[in-house]
């Protein structure tokens, strides 16, 4: 039994049951271990929590700072970054939920650890916004109310999208793309 296969478990039962109704008799039970011998490998709940989190924006730090590293120009880049963001999100849809979902049910001292990196996402995020501005792509009088507006629309994603539905992600990423760089107002054509 690895640490790994515990945290992937650990996701899966977070995600259905939720951090607080999960027990660490679950995560033991689902990787065929006795709770004591789940205590070898993590110490708390709110240690696999951390981790969990960790792991969640480690991987999407990873793809959107390459993302955001792509030589395209602003509008092009975003709409690079939000197609990779949905696809990562949904290929692993049990992280992501326990990111998006649990993130709340860390105690302080767990939460100040989280902070630092869920701060240098949004980051990410508001830095390819204010290049926009500042090369005259975008006019945005508030970049990170920008970044927090497209990151909300997109974690929600997760809660209704549905493989077998009819928009696949990169359809979704494209309305996506659509409605945050020209809104919904009707534009003159030529």
């Amino acid at each position: 039994m690895t640490r790994d296969e515990i945290l992937e478990a650990a996701a899966q039962i977070f995600r259905e049951k939720g951090f607080h109704a999960a027990s660490m008799q679950d995560i033991a039970e689902a990787v065929n271990l006795q709770k004591a011998s789940l205590y070898y490998h993590v110490s708390s709940k709110q240690e696999i929590l951390l981790d969990l989190l960790n792991r969640a924006l480690d991987l999407l730090i990873e793809h959107i700072e390459q993302a955001s590293a792509q030589p395209l120009p602003p509008d092009e880049k975003i709409r690079h970054a939000i197609a990779v963001y949905l696809q990562t999100m949904l290929d692993n849809r049990d992280l992501a939920a326990v990111l998006l979902l649990e993130h709340r049910s860390l105690e302080p001292q767990y939460h100040a650890r989280h902070i630092p990196r869920r701060d240098r996402f949004e980051h990410l995020w508001r830095d390819m916004i204010q290049e926009g501005e500042e090369t005259g792509v975008f006019a945005c009088a508030d970049p990170d109310l920008a970044a927090r507006y497209l990151m909300g629309v997109m974690n929600w994603t997760i809660t209704w999208y549905r493989p077998d539905g009819s928009l696949s992600p990169g359809d979704l990423a494209c309305q996506y793309g659509d409605l945050f760089l020209a809104g919904l107002l009707r534009r003159e054509e030529g």
